[in-house]
């Protein structure tokens, strides 16, 4: 009962970054936001959400995995519910921002929550398979649940279903989990280092978000930027003089957490950027309605989650570091084949080939990254670690889905349309090629940093 709350929560947390895709042009259109400033219903929730997991995992770390989780439950079900009754453009980013905070506590207790319960072996990369399934599944019904919700209830919903859900998780972690030990004496939180890392990593993931559309030269990516290098070099001095750091220097000699780090980015770089632009393709391509786009991404989220129980089978037969590998090459391949079937009028079977590998990927290298992270951490460090790990996975996907949106809209020439279908599959063999890199990262991890998992 306890997996199926923190695979819930994962679920919630996937769903609220996804959800909001196919519901856009509805919230534009109500609340009356500019076509500029639209991205900030997406882009507010991941600003705060990258700027805030250290923080977050140290949190969980510090005052308790179970308190955290109840109050990230919480503050998730407050902020949707006034999400829903939201009847400004500002009111609703500010809603997303709040919900990306809440996100950044609940991600990180939820995972630490699995790491200290379930004892490292197969027992734990069970658990981690059951809760990628939910994560990897959810980025992808994401969209399904909300084209379902916006075609018969209006964009509210959307927010509105959040409210019981985390209600119900609050009051389920409060039943269900261990009870946290009292604070001890000698630990503190390390506010000054906190303050730093949380303003300069926030300020890096909104550079990036905000960058390619204002301009790399504008004053405020500028101003931005150098606040940004500032604030992340503060905070490496001060973590150096600590004697409680927010992030243990011990860990950063932890091969498999680094490695994992480094593969977290890359697969948010390539992975999930691609919803994004199967959306554009099929409700700007192709014409279809909210519902029907939803509809394309049931396949996606279904073989997806058979890649998670996929890659933890695979794990007990050939090790981590094998299947991690697997992963990327059918995600690779799978990413090359749906960049061909990419065409204007051509039917959704044609594009199955390549959905299917992708998403087997997917799975595979979303349940393995995660066993990696957590191998021969200290139970004390479970959540600064998961929290290390999950920041790279939010600065990856500032990163690459800038990168690629860059690259969409430098390519495409001709008629608009030919233009953005042009775009589209240069970024689709563009992720191809990245999940290429990443099988050579990962051919590159030493055995020792994954023979643990």
């Amino acid at each position: 009962m306890s997996l199926l709350v923190l695979a819930l929560a994962q679920l919630v947390i996937a769903l609220d970054y996804n959800i909001v895709y196919v519901a856009l042009p509805d919230i534009g259109t109500g609340l009356g936001f500019s076509p500029h400033d639209l991205q900030w219903v997406v882009s507010a929730y991941v600003v705060t959400t990258g700027g805030f997991l250290l923080l977050g995992g140290r949190t969980a770390d510090l005052l308790g995995r179970r308190r955290t989780f109840v109050a990230a439950a919480l503050v998730y079900a407050g902020s949707s519910l006034v999400g829903g009754l939201s009847q400004s453009a500002g009111v609703l980013v500010a809603v997303r921002a709040v919900q990306g905070i809440g996100g950044s506590l609940l991600f990180p207790a939820t995972l630490a929550l699995i790491t200290t319960i379930y004892e490292e072996g197969p027992a734990r990369n069970r658990a981690l398979a059951v809760w990628g399934a939910a994560g990897a599944g959810g980025l992808c019904f994401g969209s399904l649940l909300g084209g379902v919700l916006v075609e018969a209830f209006g964009w509210p919903s959307v927010f509105f279903v959040n409210v019981p859900v985390a209600a119900a998780l609050a009051w389920a972690g409060l039943r269900l989990f261990p009870a946290d030990g009292p604070r001890g004496g000698t630990r503190r939180f390390d506010v000054t280092g906190g303050l730093a890392a949380t303003g300069g990593i926030t300020l890096l993931v909104f550079v990036l978000i905000h960058a390619p559309e204002a301009g790399w030269g504008s004053p405020s990516a500028l101003l931005s930027a150098v606040v940004a290098v500032t604030l992340l070099t503060v905070f490496a001095v001060v973590e150096t003089r600590s004697r409680d750091p927010l992030v243990p220097a011990r860990l950063f000699a932890h091969r498999g957490l680094i490695a994992a780090m480094a593969v977290t980015a890359l697969y948010s770089a390539t992975f999930s950027s691609l919803p994004y632009f199967m959306t554009l393709y099929f409700q700007n391509v192709r014409g279809y309605s909210a519902f029907a786009t939803g509809l394309a991404f049931l396949v996606p989220a279904v073989v997806t989650a058979l890649g998670t129980q996929a890659g933890e089978r695979a794990v007990a037969r050939v090790g981590v570091r094998r299947m991690l590998v697997g992963g990327m090459v059918l995600g690779a391949a799978g990413a090359g084949a749906l960049g061909l079937a990419l065409t204007a009028d051509g039917s959704y079977s044609l594009l199955l080939p390549g959905i299917v590998l992708l998403g087997l990927g997917q799975g595979a290298a979303w349940t393995g990254m995660w066993i990696v992270a957590a191998s021969g951490v200290a139970a004390e460090d479970q959540g600064v670690a998961s929290g290390m790990a999950s920041t790279t996975l939010q600065v990856g996907g500032a990163v690459g889905l800038a990168l690629l949106v860059a690259l969409s809209g430098g390519v495409g020439q001709g008629p608009p349309d030919d233009a953005l279908l042009t775009g589209i599959r240069a970024a689709v063999f563009a992720i191809a090629a990245g999940l290429g890199c990443g099988v050579l990262l990962t051919l590159a991890l030493r055995r020792t940093a994954t023979a643990a998992a």
